[in-house]
């Protein structure tokens, strides 16, 4: 006979103290709740839960610690149409879960009601065998003095990568440890991260996740992991050493190496929908808990879900016991797991109070005034699917955003698109248009070109529609097009100049990014050209046509030292990363950045609706405005870039002497180891230097130079 004691309401999930463990869950409508626990061979125990306390059922187990697997079983009504879906037949994951063990066996026993049947009728065969369990978990452990890097923003790039992908096929990373959390903090994979020159890994979902129910019949598996069942548990088979709770302490040594190394670690997470689906998907965890409380359901007809993210369902971050889920969730992964900050995916329906996107609702007003996750890094993915969920510019001072408009205004200029060159001079700079009106800086703005949805670079510049076929989804899935990059032809090719165009526009996609003002995201594999073979949509891809192929051509090496040269030439010089917009203030004689035409004239008010597909910018690296951190002004070199999204070539002209006297090329996207020629190549003032189509020229001053 199990020893049971009231315990208390908070913290809520489960504790263990050294001596019992506490159990606490909230649910408002459940008219009972039992606690099972079960041992190694499957065996159940159930125990009444008999203590509540504003809602929050709770107990305490003396002698129950670390490694014990548990689960609840909800008791109250099953009225759908009355958004509830109670079913004590079906054993439900803790929402405060710290670790969880085993997966989802799909059949008909995890599914509330019968498959095939009506949703509203209680299905009651057993669903214990088929469910993973939580655990209970011992959340010590010796961080040393792990200290996080706290890289300022204006100094950040962010490489966002998979855990599994990145280290799955790397042929000096130990085979047991491939795909892992030790893996990606094995070294091999550190050293090739801090010598490309990022700071910042940005990972996809970690957060435990299930293999969706379709994708397992089609013999598939989800691999991004945007379908999140645990927002506290490290997902279990990234572990390579157990999952008993051993993928805490994997998590958090890989925290620390990544630490050690000077690189933050930033989490994808999905607080928007669950992997419980619509109406007629699984119960699993918080449909049968309290399903009224923790969906959004459709007004006058809570049998149905609201959804803003195409996935089902939304979470209901309008309840307080949502937010403090939310909330209980980032400061667990800040504080007990030292992650540095976090991407929100869709991040816009967490905005929604009632049915449009709010920007001072309640999430954002707890974010702001709590102690711990105002301090991290908080990036945006600033919408959603739903109606005015598109809110790029929209989010609050605190927060950074993946800037979707720049993403389109640069993809659309090397495509040879006039998107306008004010356009285009606005996502070089910063987008003073969309973050300076309420007091953001430039690193506001996550500048990127591609992101894990979408095509890689290398595919980008080799595909003009996608090639999904591999989801077995008649290649529905995915953006529909990539509309035209005039390369001739799609796919592989052995035509040499096509070769030499992509080739060339991956290397003007990379400097583009590297050059704007703003925070740099490098989606992982682009560097070396990793190729998807034209899928843009490799959720459900878990093999190597989306884990990273390390087994390069000498191309892709040379693309890979193209890229290091871009990120140590920003990182070196403090004018391509500024602190502050440009305002046009004149020092020394000169704008903080001027405009030109290719003839080195300065841009004039017709300029930038002419629809050409040339432009000229000079960034004065004496006119930097923000101090050093011991308030010393900041020197820097200047700078001027020459690009031309044309299909024919054009002759440039260098601009006057009060720009400077004398230049040296930094950067040749025609000519990519120009800079690295012995003597380098030298031009002065007046001199034409005819840009071929589709390339770029940056141009460093180096008379009154600062010096590298």
């Amino acid at each position: 006979m199990v020893n049971v004691w009231p315990g208390t309401p908070y913290p809520l999930g489960a504790r263990w103290d050294g001596r019992g463990t506490n159990f606490a869950v909230f649910s408002e409508h459940a008219e009972a709740v039992e606690l099972c626990l079960f041992d190694r061979e499957g065996y159940e125990l159930r125990i009444a839960v008999r203590e509540q306390t504003a809602f929050i059922w709770h107990c305490y187990l003396p002698g129950v610690g670390p490694g014990q697997r548990y689960g609840y079983r909800m008791h109250g009504p099953h009225e759908p149409g009355q958004g509830h879906r109670f079913n004590p037949s079906k054993l439900l994951l803790d929402p405060y879960v710290k670790a969880i063990d085993g997966n989802v066996a799909w059949g008909p026993e995890v599914f509330g009601y019968p498959v095939g049947g009506d949703d509203r009728e209680p299905d009651t065969s057993d669903s214990a065998a088929h469910m993973p369990k939580s655990v209970v978990v011992n959340s010590f452990f010796d961080w040393r003095e792990d200290r996080p890097p706290r890289t300022s923003w204006h100094e950040t790039v962010i490489y966002e990568t998979h855990v599994k992908g990145i280290s799955m096929r790397h042929p000096q990373v130990e085979p047991e440890l491939r795909g892992t959390y030790a893996g990606l903090a094995s070294p091999p994979i550190i050293d090739y991260l801090q010598s490309l020159g990022v700071t910042a890994v940005e990972l996809q979902p970690v957060h435990h996740f299930v293999q969706d129910h379709f994708l397992v019949e089609r013999g598939l598996r989800n691999y991004w992991g945007y379908n999140t069942i645990g927002f506290l548990a490290p997902h279990a088979s990234y572990a390579a050493r157990g999952r008993a709770g051993e993928q805490l302490y994997e998590f958090k040594s890989m925290v620390a190496d990544l630490h050690a190394a000077g690189l933050e670690v930033i989490l994808d997470v999905v607080y928007n929908h669950t992997a419980e689906g619509d109406h007629q998907g699984p119960t699993l965890s918080f449909r049968g808990i309290d399903n009224i409380n923790y969906y959004r359901t459709v007004d006058g007809d809570a049998r149905y879900y609201t959804d803003y993210t195409g996935t089902g369902n939304s979470l209901n971050v309008r309840h307080p016991h949502v937010l403090q889920l939310i909330m209980d969730s980032l400061r667990y992964w800040v504080t007990e797991m030292h992650v540095d900050g976090f991407r929100f995916d869709l991040a816009s329906t967490l905005a929604r109070e009632l049915h449009d996107v709010d920007r001072l609702s309640a999430f954002f007003d707890l974010i702001q005034q709590d102690p711990v996750v105002s301090q991290v890094k908080l990036i945006a993915e600033p919408w959603d699917v739903g109606q005015g969920g598109y809110q790029v510019g929209n989010f609050p001072t605190l927060w950074t955003e993946w800037n979707g408009k720049y993403r389109d205004t640069i993809r659309d200029w090397w495509r040879g698109e006039v998107p306008g060159l004010g356009e285009v001079a606005s996502r070089l700079s910063g987008s003073s248009d969309l973050y300076a009106h309420n007091g953001r800086r430039p690193y506001a703005s996550i500048n990127f070109v591609t992101a894990h949805d979408g095509f890689t670079l290398r595919d980008l510049v080799s595909y003009n529609d996608k090639h999904n076929e591999a989801n077995l989804d008649d290649n529905s899935s995915g953006e529909d097009h990539n509309r035209s990059w005039n390369c001739g032809v799609e796919g592989e090719t052995d035509d040499e100049a096509v070769l030499a165009l992509r080739a060339r526009q991956q290397r003007n996609f990379l400097a583009t990014l590297f050059l704007s003002q703003g925070v740099p995201m490098l989606l992982g594999g682009d560097e070396f050209g990793r190729t998807q073979q034209g899928n843009n949509n490799t959720y459900c891809q878990d093999n190597e046509l989306a884990w990273y192929d390390w087994d390069w051509s000498d191309e892709q090496r040379a693309l890979l030292a193209f890229t290091r040269s871009l990120i140590h030439l920003r990182r070196r010089h403090p004018v391509l990363r500024r602190q502050t917009f440009f305002f046009g203030e004149t020092r020394g004689g000169m704008q903080d950045v001027d405009w030109m035409r290719p003839d080195g004239s300065t841009m004039a008010g017709r300029d930038w609706g002419a629809g050409i597909l040339a432009l000229m910018f000079f960034l004065n690296g004496q006119a930097m405005p923000t101090p050093d951190e011991r308030g010393r002004r900041v020197i820097d070199d200047s700078f001027l870039v020459l690009t031309n999204a044309s299909q024919d070539t054009v002759a440039f002209q260098v601009p006057g002497e009060r720009y400077g006297k004398s230049w040296s090329v930094a950067v040749d996207s025609a000519d990519p180891a120009s800079d690295r020629r012995e003597g380098g190549r030298q031009l002065v003032t007046g001199d034409t230097v005819d840009l071929i189509d589709h390339s770029l020229l940056v141009l460093r001053r180096t008379d009154d130079a600062s010096g590298d």
